[in-house]
């Protein structure tokens, strides 16, 4: 099991959450709550807020990749096998709609064959309520430690 897993399931949801802005601080930036994380799926919420909108008053696009960064990074994490590592190697990103509220974004990675090693794609949806507003292919470099 990764520690960050270790990590997730000691500490909680909410604990996890403030602790993932220690760890990688530019993510504080969103300031998100994680709502599940487990191999092959992960899942943040961060509101809409004055620090994270754009000139006509929605979500910034940078705001969205920076969640799906986030879940793409812990999923990998919690899903490759022990003795492996990772890095984001690229991102490819479609925005669907306006952001306009709270924003839930999800890595579901179940899909994934996470036995191999080299490039392995992540896909990240992220929703504003049940609507799709943004998605995102996270290209992760897995390699021997």
């Amino acid at each position: 099991m990764s520690q960050m897993l270790q990590m997730y399931q000691q500490a909680g949801p909410a604990q996890f959450s403030a602790m993932i802005g220690q760890i990688a601080p530019y993510f504080s930036t969103i300031a998100p709550q994680f709502v599940e994380l487990r191999p092959g799926y992960a899942e943040v919420t961060f509101a809409k807020r004055r620090e994270v909108l754009n000139h006509i008053g929605t979500v910034h696009a940078i705001a969205l990749c920076n969640a799906a960064e986030l879940v793409a990074g812990t999923v990998t994490d919690v899903s490759i096998p022990t003795g492996r590592r990772w890095s984001p190697r690229g991102m490819t990103v479609e925005y669907l709609a306006k952001a306009t509220g709270d924003v839930r974004a999800v890595a579901d990675a179940s899909a994934v064959d996470w036995s191999q090693e080299g490039d392995i794609r992540v896909p990240v949806l992220a929703y504003v309520g049940d609507k799709p507003v943004f998605r995102a292919e996270i290209t992760m470099y897995v390699s021997q430690a």
